[in-house]
Protein backbone atom coordinates (compact mmCIF):
# COMPACT_ATOMS: atom_id res chain seq x y z
CA UNK A 1 0.00 0.00 0.00
CA UNK A 2 2.64 2.45 0.92
CA UNK A 3 4.49 2.18 -2.94
CA UNK A 4 1.16 2.95 -4.43
CA UNK A 5 0.75 5.86 -2.13
CA UNK A 6 4.54 7.27 -2.85
CA UNK A 7 3.40 6.54 -6.89
CA UNK A 8 0.53 8.70 -6.47
CA UNK A 9 2.06 11.09 -5.05
CA UNK A 10 5.03 11.40 -7.49
CA UNK A 11 2.80 11.26 -9.97
CA UNK A 12 1.14 14.55 -8.56
CA UNK A 13 4.11 16.08 -8.23
CA UNK A 14 5.34 15.30 -11.40
CA UNK A 15 1.91 16.66 -13.27
CA UNK A 16 2.43 19.98 -11.14
CA UNK A 17 5.62 20.49 -12.62
CA UNK A 18 5.14 20.05 -15.46
CA UNK A 19 1.73 22.65 -15.50
CA UNK A 20 4.47 24.87 -14.49
CA UNK A 21 7.17 24.15 -17.00
CA UNK A 22 10.38 23.17 -14.84
CA UNK A 23 12.54 20.42 -15.30
CA UNK A 24 13.23 18.33 -12.05
CA UNK A 25 16.91 20.28 -11.84
CA UNK A 26 14.72 23.87 -11.62
CA UNK A 27 12.57 22.41 -8.32
CA UNK A 28 15.93 20.86 -7.16
CA UNK A 29 17.59 24.44 -7.32
CA UNK A 30 14.14 26.09 -5.82
CA UNK A 31 14.13 23.49 -2.99
CA UNK A 32 18.35 23.54 -2.38
CA UNK A 33 18.77 20.34 -2.67
CA UNK A 34 20.51 17.86 -5.31
CA UNK A 35 18.49 16.69 -8.39
CA UNK A 36 19.21 13.45 -7.87
CA UNK A 37 17.09 14.07 -4.11
CA UNK A 38 14.17 15.79 -5.91
CA UNK A 39 13.94 12.53 -8.42
CA UNK A 40 13.09 10.30 -5.29
CA UNK A 41 10.17 12.11 -4.13
CA UNK A 42 8.83 12.21 -7.63
CA UNK A 43 9.47 8.87 -8.35
CA UNK A 44 8.12 7.83 -4.91
CA UNK A 45 11.75 6.08 -3.50
CA UNK A 46 11.17 8.57 -0.44
CA UNK A 47 8.44 9.13 2.23
CA UNK A 48 8.26 13.42 2.13
CA UNK A 49 8.60 15.02 6.03
CA UNK A 50 5.87 17.43 6.40
CA UNK A 51 7.92 20.77 5.64
CA UNK A 52 8.50 19.56 2.17
CA UNK A 53 5.04 18.80 2.11
CA UNK A 54 4.10 22.46 2.81
CA UNK A 55 6.94 23.63 0.23
CA UNK A 56 5.68 21.85 -2.42
CA UNK A 57 1.46 22.71 -1.42
CA UNK A 58 2.53 26.53 -1.10
CA UNK A 59 4.86 26.60 -4.70
CA UNK A 60 2.14 25.10 -6.49
CA UNK A 61 -0.66 26.31 -4.74
CA UNK A 62 -2.42 23.14 -4.29
CA UNK A 63 -3.38 21.66 -0.85
CA UNK A 64 -1.70 19.28 1.13
CA UNK A 65 -4.70 17.06 0.64
CA UNK A 66 -4.49 17.02 -3.28
CA UNK A 67 -1.21 15.83 -2.96
CA UNK A 68 -1.46 13.29 -0.84
CA UNK A 69 -4.46 11.90 -2.69
CA UNK A 70 -6.85 12.46 -0.54
CA UNK A 71 -8.95 15.76 -2.36
CA UNK A 72 -9.21 17.31 -5.66
CA UNK A 73 -7.24 20.58 -6.82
Amino acid sequence: MEKEFLAGFGNRLKELRRRKNLTQQNMADAMGITMRNYQRYEYGKINVPATTLNFFADFFGVTTDYLLGRGEE
